[in-house]
């Protein structure tokens, strides 16, 4: 009934339905992004004496709050992959709204250590959700002139979420900034209900005339527009090419040519540097380390830390831009170089101390966030795409995505030990030679994807190759 009425509301042709499935979907990648600006606001809040919970909250506790999101996160990647093949991608979605909706509910009903962990070791489930269900939807309901404007808006919004928590943390209660985050999900659980199944995946349940009247409601076209029925072919068509491409399957041909060995060896390794520069460490523990570096600023620290939100918002918003006029490659490889510098400056400063220029933290970790949102963040995940065809690309995804949460669970857990034990400069100084390691690695070994098909980029991981293979050949003649 909704696809007749929306209908006479848009004109033959228009994008306003797939403007509008998107922004809807989008709804549990802003709730999952107030869930990692959540920790910021609300952890030194728990911690304190005016802790909303019976009695102060160790640091301990919050530091596993922080990892085990991501802990949960790595086999969550494939238990969504499975639901996604098996049961569709709008169930998958509501899902994810539904372990966002229990975990601000659970949040909602108990501060004891046993909720607050199991409430963010829920969100798991709402990382691996976000980032495995809504590109795929995005991808199967926009068309190809609006896609990439749409797929862009997944970071964007999770960024968004990062800043409105830091916001309303700021200035309401505890208990308020959880009723706000829980109405989101739940509003994306009602009304998200009335949206459609993707055509791709009714194509492959045998439901080819739904299908047929989901892809020309998304059109704003008649059922019988020879551009419906055209593209439904093609729909056809791309089934049939991946109906053999099981994960296993599709592993083992990643592993046995050493042309896309190569690429899936890079691809994990700049996913090392996209998750270990330190940023997501900083966005999850803002509150606390503006609150050491507290100087003549008028700014509290989560004022401070909102800073970062909006400054990360501009990175998001320019990424597009900047990455289709510097390259991927020119682009991964400086932000990754900046955030070094920016980063060895932040640790020295907290070595030597916080007496004098209490600009250096702020200005550091805002050019990281940038950094971070503008390049470090969605350039991997171009590169990943242009290096790998589409029956590898769904594959690589997931364990990208475990490996990341892996990553991210192992940062989160050690940071506040580490910074209490030894020090803030400690573990900027390991942030930044990561950096500098990966601009290296960077430079060296990462091949411009830019405008290149997938045979072009690997006959230049093969030059690449033979290079290293000369030089060293030459280094052992000289010995």
């Amino acid at each position: 009934m909704l696809k007749y009425t929306v209908r006479k509301y848009c004109s033959e042709g228009s994008k306003v339905n797939q403007i509008m499935v998107a922004a809807l979907m989008l709804l549990p990648v802003f709730s999952y992004g107030t869930a990692v600006g959540w920790i910021s606001p609300m952890g030194p809040r728990l911690m304190s004496k005016d802790t909303p919970a019976r009695e102060p909250v160790h640091q301990d506790v919050v530091s596993w709050m922080a990892s085990v999101v991501y802990i949960v996160g790595v086999p969550a990647v494939f238990i969504f992959g499975y639901i996604v093949d098996n049961f569709g991608r709008k169930v998958a979605l509501m899902l994810t709204s539904l372990s966002m909706a229990i975990c601000w509910g659970l949040k909602l009903y108990s501060t004891e250590t046993w909720a607050l962990i199991t409430a963010r070791a829920i969100i798991g489930l709402g990382v691996s959700g976000s980032y495995v269900v809504t590109p795929l939807y995005i991808k199967e309901i926009s068309e190809d002139s609006i896609r990439g404007t749409l797929g862009s808006l997944v970071v964007l919004s999770q960024n968004f979420g990062n800043l409105v928590v830091y916001i309303i943390g700021e200035y309401l209660s505890y208990q308020a900034t959880l009723w706000i985050c829980l109405s989101v999900p739940l509003i994306h659980l009602l009304v998200f209900a009335a949206m459609p199944e993707t055509p791709s995946y009714l194509l492959k349940t045998g439901k080819v005339e739904e299908a047929r009247d989901v892809l020309a409601w998304l059109r704003c076209r008649q059922v019988t527009d020879a551009s419906v029925e055209s593209e439904l072919q093609l729909l056809l068509i791309e089934l049939e090419q991946t109906k053999s491409g099981k994960f296993f399957t599709v592993l083992k041909s990643i592993v046995s040519d050493s042309s896309t060995f190569h690429a899936f060896r890079i691809t994990l390794t700049i996913t090392v540097a996209r998750e270990l520069c330190g940023c997501l460490a900083v966005l999850h523990f803002a509150s606390l380390i503006f609150s050491q570096a507290s100087g003549s600023w008028v700014l509290s620290p989560n004022q401070q830390a909102a800073m970062l939100g909006v400054v990360q918002l501009i990175g998001s918003c320019t990424a597009s831009t900047l990455v289709e006029r510097a390259g991927r490659k020119p682009l991964l490889g400086t932000t990754c170089l900046v955030s070094s510098i920016a980063l060895t400056a932040l640790g020295t400063w907290f070595y030597v101390g916080s007496g004098t220029a209490a600009w250096v933290p702020v200005l550091a970790l805002c050019l990281c966030i940038y950094c971070d949102a503008a390049g470090l963040q969605p350039v991997p995940f171009v590169v990943m795409t242009e290096m790998f065809s589409f029956q590898h690309r769904g594959t690589v995804t997931s364990i990208v995505i475990a490996f990341a949460c892996a990553l991210v669970s192992l940062e989160l857990r050690v940071f506040q030990p580490i910074a209490s034990y030894f020090g803030l400069y400690l573990i900027f100084w390991i942030f930044a030679g990561v950096c500098i390691v990966s601009t290296i690695y960077i430079f060296w070994c990462v091949p411009e994807t830019k405008m290149k098909s997938i045979e072009e980029i690997y006959a230049q991981l093969g030059k690449k190759k033979k290079g290293i293979g000369k030089d060293l050949e030459a280094d052992v003649t000289r010995l």
